[in-house]
């Protein structure tokens, strides 16, 4: 039994004032010391001894005590090896996943055969059956089991307990006259009721107290029993087991939260939420405990966010301040659209971050074709009109030649610098990617080299040593979650003598407190307007196993869409090569958590882009001048296809994901995504977001042979049903889970989240951030606050702690 149920019976029985409910650990302490002074120790059953106001049996272990120290090496390399756990705080931070309770105490004389039941009763008669020394003769016509077999009774009626195991052990302790609660599963055995191997718990108190008899009773029969993610190697009853052999034995140390913070949000001390979690003797205490162990994760998280904006704002970057009348402004002028409300709010923002002394750090994050390049453009010139460069760092080659296209397009005579027409003011604009010839390579790394070219457009070429700037001001990163934090810290590094600004931008709506924790070290803009004559998308779902016609309708749409003169896309999960799952760029949910598939669905292979274009080419779509685009074609192919899309030499383009983010062809209003069951939620939204972005409307079919009642048609179902990017990424959220989110912005561990849900816990995540931003901004080094800064170190860990430093 634990022992605060135990103190607080006797607390209760005696009249004390118990501070327990007010969450004070003084409650341990001194009913430990009443009781010691006025219990008899054999009816109180309590080995405390009082530690600097804690209780502790035997030698006291620290959270970063290795298990070895406690559980021995045998148990601790168990748990390494099963569980990944190492120290005394990554056990007691293994939390239930789910508690029960033995049950409400029931008569002897009303039990019922297989019926989990609690009696308390005392033990009438109790005797070993069987050979001595162990033996067992099971089955082999050698003589019986050996076996304890005890009777017991509680007045009403009798019941016989069996125990096969540990006969020796149970034998001294349920001697005659014993009074306990025994908890365990009805069954019968020769027309006998039994409990075979109860739970039980002795009473160790006398006849004449029979009130705190009782109490101890009901405590015992409605105690939450927790239940651990365990496996077969280590089942929940070891772990329980081992866990509570800590608890007997711990010193939590000093609290990371602030006292100022616990006192304000009402939150329990640390140590006494480590024991309650682990032995909540109520529904009640179990719900304090969760909740301040929730507030352990999102503050500490918000914290080292919270450091590392503040040592962002101390370091040195050149003021890029706007010219009156420079580049910038005169690509105001030549844009053919008006700028929406959203891009101008956002763009100031911007400007004037660029302007301080220290360096930018933020995320633009906005709907598929909000207009975020145009902003980058223009933060992008601003820089360049102070005497600086930027570089804009694409994660595939596709993506890199259109922005690379669309960028010297909008900027016109503006982008083309020491070429006949152009402006007075004009930059220059290059393009490096890992199939630029030799020729042109050796030219663009001597213009950006001498600060020729204002702006500088590629992949992960652009990270090469080669590769050196003349003074690196801004540095745009685009569907930053497919860069690892090297990649993205090596293009910073090469802003020499100081901090490059930074814009990081990602068109997957983000919920906002994945954004404050996977983000929280960036400042956050939002385009939520889409640009004017932005045409709106219909999307379908297309159920083809129950419903074939409506594949041939599909078909038949992309017909009638092409003789009217416009373009479709149909994107297949994978490329097709004969041992193909995907080439990366080309995998369903790059970059996002696969959802799992149903085993119905598991049974065919994804569709693929070689298998489907010569399917649809000699089918459905015969006649129609068809193209192919896939991660694996050969970078002169892919620009070739992409072109010859963009310019009407084809009708339809037959893809993998590789056309996901990015690609601008106007004229492209209907797209069929092929089992679209095995994409994420927000990249289906991606996807579709190339369709659309010209006058006419947008059409998006969703082909599927999930069954109508699955999870993946509700998936498909809420995709259909919302062109709302950031509703549906919280769906998406929903399904990929916090582990997911947070791998790929954590070096790629799993998350450390517990107990804390992202969207379930949105305000306490909102309030342990301002907490969070008080302290570190009174005390940066959090000199002050050293059980906050270890918790920090233990959370982040050496990996993490780098990430933080790079991010």
């Amino acid at each position: 039994m634990a022992v605060a149920a135990i103190i607080r019976s006797a607390i209760r029985l005696r009249g004390l004032r118990c501070p327990y409910s007010q969450c004070s650990t003084e409650c341990y302490a001194s009913a430990a010391d009443e009781l010691r002074r006025t219990a008899d120790p054999g009816r109180t059953r309590l080995r405390v001894s009082n530690v600097g106001g804690r209780f502790y049996a035997g030698r006291v272990t620290t959270l970063r005590d290795p298990l070895v120290e406690p559980l021995g090496k045998r148990a601790s390399d168990t748990f390494e090896k099963v569980l990944g756990l190492r120290t005394v705080g990554d056990l007691l931070r293994h939390y239930p996943r789910r508690y029960y309770t033995r049950g409400e105490l029931t008569p002897l004389d009303s039990l019922r055969e297989g019926d989990h039941v609690t009696v308390l009763a005392r033990v009438a008669l109790s005797s070993v059956i069987g050979p001595p020394g162990g033996a067992q003769q099971r089955g082999r016509g050698r003589g019986p089991v050996r076996r304890l077999e005890v009777i017991v009774t509680d007045g009403t009626g009798k019941l016989q307990l069996t125990f096969f195991a540990g006969v020796g052990f149970h034998a001294k302790q349920l001697q005659q006259g014993a009074l306990a609660l025994f908890a365990g599963t009805v069954s019968s055995f020769r027309g006998r009721r039994q409990l075979v191997h109860p739970e039980y718990e002795l009473l160790p108190v006398s006849e004449t107290d029979e009130r705190l008899t009782t109490e101890l009773a009901e405590e015992f029969a409605s105690e939450l029993i927790p239940v651990y993610p365990a496996s077969a190697k280590l089942t929940s009853w070891t772990i329980s087991k081992h866990i509570g052999a800590i608890l007997d034995s711990f010193d939590a140390g000093e609290d990371p939260l602030p006292a100022q913070v616990r006192a304000q949000h009402k939150l329990w001390p640390r140590e006494l939420a480590l024991r309650a979690i682990h032995r909540p003797t109520d529904r009640e205490e179990l719900r304090h405990a969760r909740r301040r162990l929730k507030w352990d994760e999102a503050f500490t998280m918000q914290a080292a966010l919270a450091q590392r904006r503040h040592a962002a704002a101390a370091m040195p970057a050149v003021p890029r301040p706007p010219a009156e009348d420079g580049l910038a402004a005169a690509f105001d002028r030549r844009l053919p659209f008006t700028l929406t409300d959203g891009q101008r709010e956002v763009g100031e923002v911007i400007a004037r971050d660029l302007a301080c002394a220290y360096p930018m750090n933020r995320l633009l994050q906005g709907e598929v074709g909000s207009g975020k390049t145009v902003v980058a453009v223009r933060a992008m010139l601003q820089v360049v009109d102070s005497g600086g460069q930027a570089a804009l760092l694409a994660p595939t080659e596709v993506l890199a030649q259109q922005h690379y296209r669309s960028i010297t397009t909008l900027l016109g005579p503006l982008g083309t610098a020491g070429q006949l027409g152009a402006g007075e003011q004009a930059t220059r604009v290059a393009l490096l990617t890992g199939s630029t010839g030799v020729r042109a390579r050796r030219s663009t790394l001597s213009d950006v080299f001498t600060g020729d070219a204002g702006i500088l457009i590629g992949t992960h070429a652009l990270l090469e040593d080669q590769v050196q700037f003349a003074d690196l001001g801004l540095v745009v990163i685009d569907e930053q979650h497919r860069f690892g934090v090297e990649q993205r810290d090596a293009l910073r590094e090469k802003a020499a003598g100081s901090r490059p600004h930074v814009l990081v931008m990602t068109a997957t709506p983000i919920p906002r407190t994945v954004a404050m924790t996977v983000f929280g070290d960036l400042e956050i803009s939002t385009l939520a307007e889409l640009p004017a004559g932005r045409s709106p998308i219909a999307t379908h779902v297309v159920p083809a196993a129950e419903r074939p016609h409506y594949l041939d309708r599909a078909w038949q749409r992309v017909r009638e869409e092409v003789a009217a003169g416009r373009q479709a896309y149909v994107v297949c999960p994978r490329i097709g090569d004969a041992d193909d799952d995907g080439d990366g760029a080309d995998t369903p949910g790059s970059g996002a958590a696969e959802p799992e598939v149903e085993a119905e669905e598991a049974r065919r292979p994804p569709l693929a882009v070689l298998e489907v274009a010569p399917e649809l080419a000699e089918g459905p779509l015969s006649g129609l001048r068809l193209g192919i685009m896939h991660g694996r074609l050969v970078p002169d192919e892919k620009e070739r296809v992409m072109t010859a899309f963009a310019a009407g030499e084809l009708d339809v383009l037959v893809s993998t994901t590789v056309i996901e983010v990015g690609v601008d062809v106007p004229n492209a209003t209907v797209m069929v995504i092929m089992d679209a069951e095995r994409f994420g939620v927000s990249q289906l939204h991606q996807l579709r977001g190339r369709v659309g972005r010209g006058r006419e409307p947008g059409l998006c079919l969703l082909v599927t042979e999930a069954p109508p009642e699955s999870p993946a048609r509700e998936r498909l179902a809420a995709v259909a049903g919302t062109g709302d990017g950031f509703q549906l990424s919280r769906l998406d959220l929903e399904q990929r889970r916090e582990g997911d989110v947070l791998g790929s912005a954590q070096a790629g561990r799993r998350s450390s989240l517990k107990l804390l849900r992202l969207l379930a816990d949105e305000d306490l995540i909102a309030s342990a951030r301002e907490a969070a931003g008080e302290v570190v901004a009174a005390d940066p080094s959090l000199a002050a606050h050293p059980a906050l800064k270890e918790a920090i170190d233990d959370f982040l860990g050496d990996r993490r702690a780098e990430f933080l430093d790079k991010a």
